[in-house]
């Protein structure tokens, strides 16, 4: 890793999972830290494990509540203008089919997963601006790359993503402002336990793949390291299911649609 100590980073979806993880590691390498999500004992928690961190602020957000948002950033501008790095980690996925999915959950993905995220870094773009320095990292998945099965809306909104993350890289291109986007593949995470349903109750289930999955903290040091050499876009998960997966449905889109179709998703 690149020295972290000047570094003051904000860390959305930080009171577990990814967030957590890479909580824990850019505090061992001396970065101050601003952690958010809604729920503040969590984020306590993880605050007390942030061993090595010079100064580590709570700020608990709703990325749903986009009025709260707005709010709460003008009430702690003192805290977060002078922000180097910004990861947007905060999100929920799904499990259901189209078929069986309410649109009220295609809206909360979208209100959390995109349009929270777009509000965050809109408002945090002027001061990046301004110092002509800053950087944006964005968690967003291999399914926001080609839709995957029983995760329509999740796909959706990660896809929404690349293309406002693309468009504002190329704005900047002429900055010293950057862009980094990560797609994780199956992390073992809680993910799949705290997503959607069709009905928009909570799964209460982990997915065989996602137990499976890369160790978080593994993933936590390839994103970071991805972050420090300013990539503009990393696949992390394991080869079959993420670089081959894209590369595959890039170049024989007909056989990876036989595949997807017929793989284990959930």
């Amino acid at each position: 890793m690149n020295n972290q100590k000047t570094k003051k980073i904000w860390i959305t979806g930080a009171s577990a999972g990814i967030g957590k993880a890479l909580a824990l590691a850019y505090a061992k390498e001396g970065a101050k830290l601003v952690l958010s999500s809604r729920k503040r004992p969590a984020l306590e928690e993880v605050k007390s494990l942030c061993v090595g961190s010079p100064k580590v602020d709570i700020l608990p957000l709703d990325l749903e509540k986009h009025e709260e948002i707005d709010q709460i950033f003008k009430a702690n501008i003192n805290l977060i203008k002078d922000v180097d790095l910004l990861i947007n980690n905060g999100g929920i996925s799904q499990r259901s089919k189209v078929s069986e999915t309410q649109f009220e959950v295609y809206q909360r993905l979208m209100d959390i997963n995109y349009l929270g995220t777009v509000q965050l870094s809109t408002l945090l773009l002027p001061y990046f601006v301004e110092r002509n320095c800053g950087q944006f990292a964005v968690i967003t998945s291999v399914a926001g790359k080609f839709g995957v099965p029983y995760r329509s809306g999740y796909s959706a909104s990660k896809m929404a993503l690349h293309g406002f993350f693309d468009a504002l890289r190329a704005e900047l291109n002429h900055t010293n402002i950057n862009v980094t986007m990560i797609c994780p593949g199956f992390i073992k995470t809680d993910i799949s336990v705290n997503s959607l349903t069709g009905s928009g109750e909570k799964l209460n289930e982990m997915d065989e793949a996602q137990a499976n999955g890369m160790d978080v903290n593994t993933f936590a040091d390839k994103a970071i390291k991805a972050i420090n050499h300013k990539k503009e876009e990393v696949y992390i998960g394991a080869f079959r299911e993420t670089t081959l997966a894209i590369l595959v449905s890039r170049l024989f889109p007909s056989l990876f649609k036989k595949i997807i179709s017929k793989s284990k998703v959930r």
